[in-house]
């Protein structure tokens, strides 16, 4: 029942510390790109989980505050998770995240509502570390025709 840290939870405790965070949204077709700032505290659990809690502006100026959770799974050999927003109602939970072969890139597979507004699409979370103090997130939903659009990066700057 007791789990030790494996080299994958190793790679997420990197994340722990607090952040600055700017983020562009591409709000569709014809839209200007949207920018905003937030802040970040990431705090391990156990060495075996991180857990994110984010202060941030919604594009239209408010307030939003959002949950992550991530972790590693060592008998499903995948990285797994969740999120939530205080501005949206879907939990969405991340399954047969992976890091890439550089063990910088971890891309996270989730499910949640298209942005159409009808039925469900696949989406990645990709966190990227530049470098100790800096790392990003990018999302990315599969359209209908299987290809990956990019639609959100944010930048996560250590503060010192």
């Amino acid at each position: 029942m007791f789990s030790e840290p494996q080299q994958e939870h190793h790679w997420l405790q990197k994340m722990v510390g607090d952040w600055t965070c700017e983020f562009e949204c591409d709000m569709g077709p014809d839209q200007p790109k949207s920018k905003q700032k937030a802040t970040a505290t990431i705090r391990s659990l156990g060495g075996l989980w991180t857990i994110s809690e984010a202060d941030g502006e919604t594009p239209d100026g408010g307030k939003s505050q959002s949950i992550m959770t991530l972790g590693y799974d060592p008998a499903k050999k995948c990285f797994v998770g969740s999120f939530v927003a205080s501005v949206m109602t879907h939990l969405w939970i991340y399954d047969g995240g992976s890091l890439d072969a550089s063990g910088k890139v971890l891309t996270l597979n989730a499910e949640g509502p298209s942005f159409t507004g009808d039925g469900m699409a696949k989406y990645h979370d990709i966190i990227e570390f530049l470098d100790d103090d800096h790392h990003t997130l990018s999302s990315e939903v599969q359209g209908a025709d299987g290809n990956w659009t990019h639609f959100m990066t944010g930048h996560y700057y250590r503060k010192k």
